[in-house]
């Protein structure tokens, strides 16, 4: 692969940018073929076969993708970015690299920093920091409720006005009935995104890994599966009456996928995701006692992993996020009931799910659509595409390229996750924000 211009020269001279010699894979438009793609002024102008070296615009900057795979940037709906308050496990700037690293263009944080996203200043804090770093697309949710305290509803329509892309309580479930009830009557009002973590909090107290044999035998608290699907289920009856817009995040029983296929079957506004941890390693992760492996909700058993894996190749599972939770060293070498629940996965997100591709579980149109054009469009967002307006976010990868997952590597600021080590297919080369380069691998850029 060959570039007419360095890195520095790209990002400085607006001029347009053409990608030749390329397969562009865009589940939006199920294509699927080879060609290039012109984008001026940060959009796409252009896409297609006829995209050539040969038609290029006059003093167009060329990049010649090599034959490697062309998709949209991926669109993350679920990232923990630690500022402002932690910023020694991650900061905006730094999540910002490991997330162009990881091939994810647009990514929306969860409200759960210090202070809470739970007013205006939040969410313009968020957006002004975005615009500082000049790198991935940066986006937040508001918290549901007033300093997360599953009581007090937040001024929903004006956080929305100002940027807010969905509401939810982060890593806590929304455990008043009537709190949810109110949420969603007041959401459907103004067609708002509500997000649960679904977890019934009382069944959960206390839990550090998945209730069952493996906890039993080495002797730590469990959380059982059914807490999973019985906040979902209670949330659905409420979902039904309001008919609002309702999201459930990570995704890891298979409970929890049959009620959601069943409310998806009854035409309810229901929409899910999961993270690559609960269709890729199950409970025995842990092991001797691995806090690396804990997470909330926390690793299954195989035959609820294999539900979840199931569940993304069938379309029941709209979406795959990150969950990037960042934590530093001292948050997870203490004891594995105290040990801070969570892995990053800005990094990871596009390697580990590219092994449902490569297992022949889906094609890499149903995969990528996950990844892209789904969450965008359950956001509201533009991105995700590869079409004629849309932003230039564009990431170019080596779709078979056989490396091993290396931690030391991350340009995240914590370097907590379970898969160091691990074997994958794939890496990503280039990628594009508005047109602007804004990761090169190693003698790509």
């Amino acid at each position: 692969m060959s570039t007419s211009l360095d890195k520095n020269d790209r990002k400085k001279s607006g001029r347009p940018l053409l990608l030749v010699n390329a397969r562009i894979v865009d589940p939006a438009a199920k294509r699927d073929e080879r060609g290039g793609i012109l984008v001026e002024n940060g959009l796409i102008v252009d896409v297609g076969a006829q995209v050539t070296r040969q038609n290029a615009p006059a003093e167009a900057e060329i990049v010649d993708c090599g034959g490697h795979v062309l998709i949209p940037g991926l669109v993350d709906m679920r990232v923990q970015l630690r500022e402002p308050g932690e910023e020694h496990q991650e900061t905006i700037a730094t999540g910002s690299l490991a997330a162009a690293a990881g091939g994810v263009t647009s990514m929306v944080c969860l409200p759960n920093t210090h202070p809470i996203i739970d007013d205006v200043s939040g969410v313009e804090y968020i957006a002004r920091r975005a615009r500082e770093t000049k790198g991935a697309k940066i986006y937040c949710y508001g918290a549901l409720t007033k300093g997360l305290n599953g009581r007090d509803l937040v001024e929903m329509g004006m956080l929305s006005e100002f940027g807010a892309l969905g509401f939810t309580d982060a890593l806590h479930a929304v455990a008043d009935a009537q709190v949810m009830r109110r949420a969603l009557y007041y959401a459907r009002t103004f067609d708002l995104l509500i997000v649960q973590h679904p977890e019934e909090p009382t069944l959960a107290a206390g839990g550090a890994m998945n209730n069952g044999e493996l906890a039993t035998r080495i002797g730590l608290p469990g959380i059982p599966a059914c807490a999973e699907v019985m906040m979902i289920e209670r949330d659905l009856h409420l979902v039904r009456m309001s008919g609002a817009r309702y999201h459930v995040a990570h995704v890891s029983t298979a409970a929890a996928v049959e009620a959601i296929r069943r409310a998806k079957q009854e035409g309810l506004r229901v929409t899910c995701d999961t993270a690559p941890p609960y269709f890729s390693l199950n409970e025995n992760e842990i092991g001797d006692y691995r806090t690396f492996a804990k997470l909330s909700p926390p690793l299954r058993g195989e035959s609820d992993r294999r539900a979840v894996a199931a569940a993304v190749a069938e379309g029941i599972i709209d979406c795959i996020a990150s969950d990037h939770a960042p934590h530093d060293v001292e948050s997870k070498r203490v004891p594995f009931v105290q040990a801070a629940a969570g892995i990053v996965g800005l990094e990871t997100l596009l390697p580990v799910s590219l092994e449902l591709y490569h297992k022949g579980s889906l094609t890499l149109l149903d995969l990528l659509k996950c990844l892209t054009s789904r969450p965008a469009e359950i956001l509201g967002l533009p991105q995700g595409r590869l079409a004629k307006g849309a932003p230039a976010d564009m990431v170019l990868i080596d779709l078979d390229k056989p490396r091993r997952i290396d931690v030391a590597s991350f340009k995240s600021k914590s370097k907590n996750s379970p898969y160091d080590g691990r074997p994958v297919q794939g890496a990503v080369l280039q990628t594009f924000v508005d047109g602007r380069l804004v990761f090169a691998a190693e003698g790509q850029g």
